[in-house]
Order: structure tokens, then sequence, then C-alpha cells
């Protein structure tokens, strides 16, 4: 080599190693930054593969016998609070059931809401799972009262209770008395949604929103492409098709309205009864002052689609597992049993008529109800995005980063639940285990908490009622599945007999 071709070697590494310096110093003074930054600590974790980070860890555990594992592995190593890579985003994870609490509460003010790209396609800019501050509020406020009403209540137990005693009878006609339980507790779930939202009863219209529906939700968790075949455009065709008969119900409730309201002026009345939530929404957009926020007629619809989701999905699953567990526990069942042949004999003596009342005092169902869904995880996390840099109990988690609040971790947390893989209905009867606690958070929490939680606890229990009291039944072997969500591997196959002399 000549002096002239070292000369110039020399030259670039020294630029070389100029360049890195400074880079290192440069990346060493932003983490640093970053770190000092309110006094807070970014969190500690792994950003895995390139591209993919650890979402290949993540499927997977899905797909295992304890989808918790990858955040357990991970608490293990980081803490209760750590980064991750997963699903093409940089993320924090919180464990922690106090930093969970400040995430829920704080929605609107330091987070909003963040999911997958695919779920803001098909859920709409005006969605409720999206909309913040006082909209969000006046909203989740009118169908939350409209949904806890004891009129409401009162009407939906008879409606609930014909569905499941109908369906119950016709599954026994089926060759070999052999039901798929998660498929047909979806039956039974959508129709009672459906006429709680808009007054649907069964038939035709029910029907093809039911079929539109499952091609609709198919498409939540999907590659964000909408180009024909895909995924995510048959599911954005099924909305549009669904959005077509929303909208002529919508139509036909406006000229029923405005017929109502004339009649109560010509006769001097001021009475208005609200029989849906269809009712609450449209009153509200179109009845209340300009001061009001209100949600913008054209949304009602696209919103009325979002709430039919815990009618497909959330109650059916929760039915499905607590029939598992059950079938899985004899002892369990006996007990089940027992407190709702009590009921029963109680109401055969009196001759009166089940109450909502009656099902929400049955402590053990109740019971059975929780651990159901605190082993269930079906609303397994919640996904939000920071506003503005943010500090909880020392963790830094910054302005524009996703924060992924775990309850699946809370719920199977040996610190919160002792032998938390145990299906175990007499652990709420002590006082450490509460619905109130922030380690129980199966339907979310904060300003954003679940306002259907009463309506999917009372249509549990009813069918859980329903089937211990009058059939019998045996369940073949079937594995739980936690990815894309949570359901059953064959759909729960059961063996369905009616009880002699019911």
């Amino acid at each position: 080599m000549t002096i002239l071709g070292s000369g110039i070697c020399w030259i670039y590494i020294g630029t070389l190693i100029i360049f890195s310096v400074y880079f290192l110093f440069k990346l060493r003074r932003k983490n640093k930054e970053e770190k000092d930054r309110g006094n807070g600590i970014l969190p500690k974790g792994s950003s895995g593969w390139p591209l993919i980070g650890e979402t290949l860890d993540f499927i997977s555990s899905g797909y295992s016998s304890k989808p918790v594992s990858f955040f357990q592995k991970r608490t293990a190593l980081y803490g209760k609070v750590f980064r991750t890579h997963i699903l093409g985003k940089a993320i924090i994870v919180s464990t922690d059931s106090e930093v969970n609490k400040v995430i829920l509460q704080n929605h609107g003010n330091s987070f909003i809401s963040h999911y997958p790209k695919s779920i803001t396609e098909l859920m709409g800019k005006v969605s409720l799972l999206y909309i913040n501050g006082p909209l969000q509020k006046r909203i989740h406020a009118l169908i939350g009262g409209f949904l806890r009403s004891p009129q409401f209540k009162a009407k939906i137990t008879k409606e609930v209770e014909r569905s499941v005693q109908f369906a119950l009878s016709s599954w026994i006609q089926y060759q070999g008395n052999l039901v798929y339980l998660q498929e047909e507790s979806k039956k039974i779930s959508f129709e009672v949604m459906v006429r709680a939202l808009m007054s649907v009863c069964p038939g035709e219209e029910l029907n093809f929103l039911r079929g539109q529906f499952e091609e609709y939700s198919k498409g939540l968790i999907s590659l964000p492409i909408k180009l024909p075949g895909t995924r995510l455009y048959k599911s954005l065709k099924a909305k549009e098709k669904m959005l077509k008969v929303v909208r002529e119900i919508i139509q036909q409730r406006k000229i029923t309205m405005m017929k109502k309201k004339i009649d109560n002026i010509n006769n001097g009345s001021s009475t208005i009864i609200n029989d849906d939530v269809l009712d609450i929404l449209l009153r509200d957009t179109l009845e209340s002052d300009e001061s009001q926020p209100h949600l913008p007629l054209d949304s009602i619809s696209e919103n009325l689609i979002e709430m039919m989701i815990p009618g497909e999905e959330t109650v059916p699953t929760a039915i499905t597992l607590a029939v598992k567990f059950l079938s899985d526990n004899p002892v369990a069942l006996a007990r089940l049993v027992e407190e709702n042949l009590e009921l029963k004999k109680r109401k055969a003596c009196s001759g009166d008529e089940y109450a909502w009342t009656d099902y929400f005092f049955l402590p053990f169902t109740q019971n059975v109800i929780n651990e159901t869904l605190r082993m269930a995880n079906i609303i397994n996390a919640v996904w939000r995005e920071a506003l503005k840099d943010v500090n909880i109990k020392g963790y830094l988690i910054p302005k524009g980063w996703c924060v992924l609040a775990s309850f699946i971790s809370l719920h199977m947390d040996e610190e919160n639940y002792e032998n938390p893989y145990d299906f175990n209905p007499w652990r709420w009867e002590k006082t450490e285990a509460t619905v109130n606690s922030n380690t129980f958070t199966p339907f979310g929490g904060g300003q954003r908490l679940c306002p259907g939680l009463e309506l999917s606890r009372l249509e549990i229990a009813i069918f859980l009622h329903h089937l211990v009291t009058t059939y019998r039944w045996v369940a073949e072997d079937d594995d739980v599945i936690c990815f894309p969500v949570v359901r059953m591997k064959n759909k729960l196959p059961i063996t369905i007999s009616a009880i002699i002399g019911q």
C-alpha cells in the first residue's frame, strides 16, 4: 500500500471513529434526557428482532395454555412496567395495578385510546371507542344510566329468559343432542343485544344483521389493507350492508318519535319513554340544547353496530367458559345447581315471576361469574397513547408512546390470587377478593368502564340458572385459545339432555 493510500485509509478510519463516538455520545445523551425527563425512568425492556420485535413470542403465548407467560417472563426480568415491541409498535406494558388505575382514570387528559389500524378503519372516526372529553362522558353516562335502570332490567330480564328457554329447548332436538356451545350462545347473546340497542325482534332482519356482523367482526384484527379480496375489504363491505339496514331503522324511529311528540303536545303530556339505546341516542341528538355535546346523526348507526360486539364476542365467550369451568369442577357445579334449584322451588311455590334482582342475589352464581371473568380474560388489556410525558410511580411514559395496561397479568398474578390457575368460586367469599378491587378489571375501568356490565352479568346468570335447573350436559375436551380473541378451539361441543320430570 502506498503512503498516500495508507494516509487515506487512516483518514477514513479516523473519521469513522469520530462519527461513531459522536453518535454514541448523542444516543447516550438522548437516553439520559429521556430517563431524566420529569425525574422519571424509561422502563427497562427489549425491542426484540428488527421489524418484528417480540411479536412472535407474544402471539405464540396466546396459543399456549398460559397466555400470560409473555408478560410474566418480562415482568421477572424488568419489573411490572417494561418496554417491548409487538404488532409493529414500540410500547410500554404495565402489569402493575396502581399504574393501570392511573392510566384508566386519566383518559382524555393524559391518555387517549390507541388500537390497531384495522379497528380504526372499521369503527370509524366518531366511534365511542375513540371519542374523548365531554362528549364521551355524556354518551357513556346516557347509555350506562339507561342499561342500569330498573325499568330496562325488568323488561330485558323477561326477554333474556324467553331467548334462553327457547334456545335450550331447541338444542335437545339436534341430532345426537350435540351442541357447539360457543356458536349457539352467540345466537342468544346477539339477539339480546340487538333488542336492547334497537328493539329488533327475531326474524329475517335480525338474521341478516347477525350474518353480516360475523363477516364484519372477522376484520377487527387483520392486516390494514383495503384491496378487494382482503379480510378488511370484506369486513368493510359487510359494514356497509349493516349500515343500510340500521339507517332505515333510525329513519323509521325518527318518524315514530315525531308522532309521539305531537301526540304528547295534543294530550298535554310530557311523558317520555325510552325503549332502547337508539331512543336514548336519537333523542339526545335531536332534542339536546345546541350547547350540549352530542353525537352527529350520521354516526349513531356506526356506534350501534360497534355496540353489537359484546353480543357476538364477550358475553357468549363468558357463557361458554363458565360451562367449561363448571364441567371440569363437579363440586362447584353441584353447589351452583343447589342454589339455583332453591330459587326455582321458591318461585314455584309463590307463583311469582322471576325478577332481575333474583339473579343478582344468587351469591354463589355471582361468584361463579366473577371467577369465570377473572380466568377468561376476554378483555385482557387496553391500549392507550400518551398525550404528554407522564410519570407514574417513577416510570416515564413519553409523549406519543403507546401503553398497554394488562388485565390478564393482574388476574393471573399469585400476589393477587392464590393458585390463580384454579377455578375457585369460593375465593370471592373472602374479603380480599372483591369486584371493586384494582386487581379485578374484566370490564375495564375509569371513564370507559363498560356501561353494559350489569346486563352482561344478568344474561350469564339467567343462562346458567335455566341450564343447570332444567338440563344436564357432558362437555367434550376442548382448549382455550387467546389470540387474536379468546375462544374455544372447537367451540366447546356438549351433549345436552333434559332432566326427567322437569
